[in-house]
């Protein structure tokens, strides 16, 4: 797996590949890392992307998230030839169809078993839409939803704010379903008329 092209999970005792996508999923991806590299720039802080392992002791060895962020120093330790990161304090996945439910369930709980893991991020590509979980003293996680491009997310555990312009620079939405009841996530719900 080492020397392969691709980027590979393990996954309910499965080996599998975590390749391919949407063209918004990978620049949703680059702007984050991007514009979080340059608002750390001046701090002992690491910004990775996806080709970075993170060591997750629920979801042994590891796993891939879209993005993540160390601050001091990164301590990696190997496993069959990938190095591991270890004490990641924030992790981005962008959301897609085929595993969201995955990304927001499972995984959520499998990072939650990494120690240093402070804030996890959750992006949707089809609309501006960013679910954030805080680490509470005691373990329990606080959940805020950014909705809208006007919206902006403080990461508490970096002490900066993320707006989502950054997060979605030119990435277009697709059209909702003109049949689709309240599809756009910044309209309000409407009465019927009578």
């Amino acid at each position: 797996m080492k020397n392969s092209d691709e980027r590979f999970e393990y996954f309910d005792g499965e080996v599998v590949s975590m390749a391919g996508g949407k063209i918004a999923h990978g620049d949703i991806v680059s702007n984050i890392v991007r514009h979080l590299g340059n608002r750390l720039a001046d701090r002992p802080c690491r910004v990775s992307g996806g080709d970075t392992a993170i060591k997750v002791p629920l979801a042994w060895p590891f796993r891939f998230p879209d993005a993540s962020v160390t601050c001091g120093e990164r301590v990696v330790e190997e496993f069959r030839g990938i190095d591991l990161v270890v004490n990641p304090l924030l992790i981005v996945e962008v959301l897609s169809p085929s595993t969201e439910i995955y990304d927001r369930e499972g995984k959520f709980l499998a990072y939650q078993s990494i120690e240093s893991f402070q804030e996890y991020l959750l992006v949707a590509q089809d609309r501006p839409h960013v679910t954030q979980y805080v680490r509470q003293p005691g373990g329990k996680w606080l959940r805020a939803d950014f909705i809208g491009m006007d919206s902006e997310v403080r990461l508490e555990s970096l002490g900066v704010t993320l707006p989502l312009t950054e997060i979605y620079w030119q990435i277009n939405f697709p059209a909702p379903a003109p049949d689709a009841p309240n599809s756009n996530p910044t309209q309000q719900p409407t009465s019927p008329r009578q």
